[in-house]
């Protein structure tokens, strides 16, 4: 009898430590409906989070997280270097440098460069719905940002 308690127990102590994890998750797919703002970071090749961090807008594209940030920004670059891994955090926490991002839902997701022509212009609406009053300023320098090539647009495919 010892030996099946002990392994109800590790049983049910593993089964309790997934369930908080996909219940953040979850928490996180419904915050991006309402939320103006994630932080994320990427993961290092040896599965450590980066300590580069950001507070970005972002559009949702389906169940897709898109953001349009500077092409020499870490953001843009880690996709490049094969670091598509990336945590979000979503919510709005003030100053990201002293942002504490356990409190916020997460999710992990993967990172793409979006190219194809018919989806920024579809993401680049889904911004200026989203950003209506900054949008008068940011949306032409988001344009042609992606046009010149100074700006990329990075899609976040979520994990299940």
């Amino acid at each position: 009898m010892q030996r099946r308690a002990f392994l109800q127990a590790a049983l049910a102590s593993v089964t309790l430590n997934a369930i908080p994890a996909s219940l953040s998750a979850s928490e996180a797919k419904i915050a991006l409906l309402d939320s103006d703002l994630v932080y994320l970071s990427p993961y290092q090749s040896d599965g450590s989070l980066s300590r580069c961090q950001a507070e970005v807008w972002y559009a949702m594209l389906g169940a897709d997280v898109l953001v349009c940030t500077a092409s020499s920004s870490w953001r843009a670059q880690a996709p490049i270097k094969g670091l598509v891994r990336t945590k979000l955090w979503v919510g709005d926490l003030g100053v990201w440098k002293r942002a504490d991002y356990g409190s916020l839902p997460a999710v992990v997701a993967d990172a793409s460069i979006e190219t194809d022509e018919k989806v920024l212009a579809l993401a680049l609406n889904r911004f200026g719905d989203k950003y209506h009053r900054e949008w008068k300023k940011w949306g032409p320098r988001f344009s042609r940002g992606l046009v010149d090539g100074s700006r990329t647009m990075l899609r976040y495919q979520l994990s299940s």
